[in-house]
């Protein structure tokens, strides 16, 4: 029955009260966040914006946030200033950013680094949902793998001095990854050897689900690997819930028109709002003590698959994203004194 009551809790709407008092939370339970610096991918639309919003609430004093759609950040600016006031959007530092160019993402790292001295919090929302397989034009690799993981992967390890400067100055840092029960989807037979293996076709549900596999699997091998030498930093990733967003409302249209309306309107609903979808995410962002975790709504720690618990596939996993990203930014990044640095 516990466990029925967990898995109602995680996914669908209202249901935050069924679990044990020890894993409830909400997001009126998220602490003063005054002198902290954030960042959010993703952070001006759905999940992301219920972010940043708990953050810009919570007194956060300053906000990056990064996202690939000007008119879509222009529209969270008015909303921001419209619900909070000028004083909370002054707060806030907007980048245009797409994570599948890798060299636009360090660069992107950079500019926050110039304009902050500290960075607390570190939320890596943004991503590519339930879509057909496609090849990002800037570096050939699948769209799902070069967004929802090695662009995160990029902009955490140009982010990683400041994050470790924020930590040895006494502060807990916490950086938290978007994951997704989904990654269950993932091709059993997944190994992470190769580009060829990463450029593979699928299907839609094993493209998505294998970026979320390798999330989890990132959120853990960085966990394992600052644990020792930077133990202020926090690392966890997130399962959202079935939230109401674009992703699935819109994009899953896109892969299957007919499943994907059944999405949109017959689970309408049951989908969580932004704000609820984000609980998980301001949990880990700004409460646990814990590392390494995997982190479903509201506060409850699951295993996951037995892929996402593997250590070895994780190490597999960030030797590939390291070869990969050095061979592809070279010029932009090793070449200039710079080079990729996954913990």
């Amino acid at each position: 029955m516990e466990a029925l009551k967990n898995t109602l809790a995680e996914n669908w709407t209202g249901t935050h009260n069924l679990v044990s008092k020890g894993h409830q939370f909400d997001l009126s339970s998220v602490p003063d966040l005054k002198g902290k610096v954030a960042v959010v991918t993703g952070g001006s639309e759905g999940i992301g914006y219920g972010c940043t919003h708990t953050l810009l609430t919570h007194n956060i004093s300053k906000l990056f946030i990064l996202s690939m759609s000007k008119a879509v950040v222009d529209g969270a600016t008015d909303a921001i200033r419209s619900e909070l006031g000028d004083a909370a959007a002054q707060k806030v530092r907007w980048l245009q950013c797409d994570l599948s160019d890798w060299k636009a993402t360090a660069e992107t790292a950079w500019k926050i680094s110039k304009e902050t001295d500290r960075l607390d919090i570190l939320i890596n929302n943004a991503g590519r949902g339930i879509m057909t397989r496609q090849l990002a034009s800037s570096n050939g690799m699948d769209l799902h793998m070069a967004t929802n993981h090695f662009g995160h992967v990029v902009l955490t390890s140009h982010l990683l001095p400041l994050l470790k400067k924020t930590a040895d100055q006494g502060s807990k840092v916490r950086i938290v990854n978007a994951g997704s029960n989904a990654h269950q989807n993932a091709p059993k037979e997944v190994k992470f050897e190769s580009v060829e293996e990463l450029n593979k076709n699928y299907g839609p549900n094993e493209q998505y689900g294998r970026s979320k596999l390798a999330a989890i699997l990132y959120s853990r091998y960085l966990a394992r690997h600052l644990k020792i030498s930077h133990p202020n930093i926090l690392v966890n990733v997130y399962h959202p819930g079935v939230v109401e967003t674009r992703q699935s409302s819109e994009h899953i249209l896109e892969p299957y028109p007919l499943a994907g309306y059944a999405m949109k309107i017959g689970l309408a609903p049951f989908k969580k709002g932004q704000f609820e979808g984000a609980v998980s995410a301001m949990f880990a962002a700004t409460v646990t003590e814990k590392s390494g975790q995997y982190i479903c709504p509201p506060a409850i720690p699951e295993d996951g698959s037995e892929q996402s618990q593997n250590k070895e596939l994780g190490e597999a996993l960030m030797k590939l994203t390291g070869d990969v990203v050095q061979s592809k930014t070279a010029e932009l990044s090793s070449a200039k004194g710079c080079p990729f640095r996954d913990h």
